[in-house]
């Protein structure tokens, strides 16, 4: 893959992806409210660009630049919410020597509204999680990992809603089994939980007691596999009632989301993009201003590249 092959604009166009079952006309879309969801994965610790000396993805990456590119985005569109499926720490010499600290204060910075938590990012065991979560002025979410009997206990909340122009957006999130891919003395007592029924709990809360518009799912399954494993895929199949999954773990470059349609005519989007910061996940989405039903106008994975900046 080259540097600057991978950015793809799938603008679906006024006649989009409705996900509630509602097309938009051109002009309803001007008259809508405007929601622009950004979102990583994976970023393992992934400071600085990766070495500009000829390697695949060279020069791409970079938190510096990716705060600039999320910051001119922000100065653009009215209601931005910027998202983070897990797996933020790990793969870089600033986790080993900093366990964490500088990527909850640069997201921090960048103001990130929400993340949930991957299997790396329990590397340094509960309590290493415990020290660096006071430094991440943002919420992790986690609807299917039972810190009880831990030391963090209390620590997570399983969803949040946002509100913006008086569209309610509700977030939740979900990891994978830890017990074979994570060292026991790590997790400790964290039990884990069914995804699928605690995702059916969260779209159940987040639809009925939350009054939310628009449901998303902050993931760190993995996007497919070829067993029975959960995975993204499964999940959009299993549970409706989910607008948006925004996956991890596999370091899935999806050059547009994928749609999957429920019976019931509902539509739940997946999107993942890559690993290591080296792209942006957009999506844009149209609220109608009394019904409140939803669109999707635009979907994009921004590299993260110097100099260009695409919005």
């Amino acid at each position: 893959m080259k540097r600057r092959d991978f950015i793809k604009h799938t603008a679906v166009g006024a006649a989009g992806i409705s996900m509630l079952g509602l097309p938009f006309s051109a002009a309803a879309a001007r008259e809508g409210i405007k929601l622009t969801i950004l979102h990583t994965n994976d970023q393992h610790s992934r400071i600085d660009p990766f070495p500009d000396d000829g390697r695949r993805y060279g020069g791409m990456g970079g938190m510096a630049r990716r705060a600039t590119l999320i910051d001119s985005i922000r100065q653009q569109e009215p209601n931005v919410l910027l998202l983070d499926s897990g797996d933020i720490w790990q793969g870089t010499p600033y986790f080993n020597f900093f366990e964490g600290e500088l990527e909850y204060k640069l997201m921090t910075q960048m103001k990130y509204d929400a993340a949930t938590l991957g299997n790396h990012d329990f590397d340094i065991g509960l309590e290493g999680l415990q020290k660096q979560l006071p430094l991440a002025g943002f919420p992790f979410l986690t609807a299917n990992y039972d810190f009880s009997k831990t030391i963090l206990k209390n620590r997570f909340q399983p969803y949040k809603a946002f509100e913006k122009q008086g569209i309610r957006i509700g977030i939740f999130g979900l990891g994978i089994e830890l017990e074979g891919l994570v060292s026991k003395k790590m997790y400790g007592e964290t039990i884990y939980l069914d995804p699928v029924e605690k995702a059916r709990e969260m779209v159940q809360a987040l639809r009925e007691k939350e009054k939310c518009h628009l449901v998303v799912c902050l993931s760190h399954l993995g996007y497919s596999y070829n067993t029975e494993k959960i995975d993204d895929r499964k999940l959009a199949q299993q549970v409706s009632g989910i607008d948006l999954i925004l996956g991890g773990h596999t370091h899935t470059f999806l050059e547009k989301p994928e749609v999957l349609r429920h019976e019931n005519g509902h539509e739940t989007m997946i999107n993942q993009v890559g690993w290591s910061g080296l792209f942006l996940g957009r999506v844009d989405f149209i609220f109608n201003r009394k019904s409140k039903r939803s669109t999707v106008i635009n979907t994009a994975a921004l590299p993260v590249d110097n100099p260009v900046l695409t919005s």
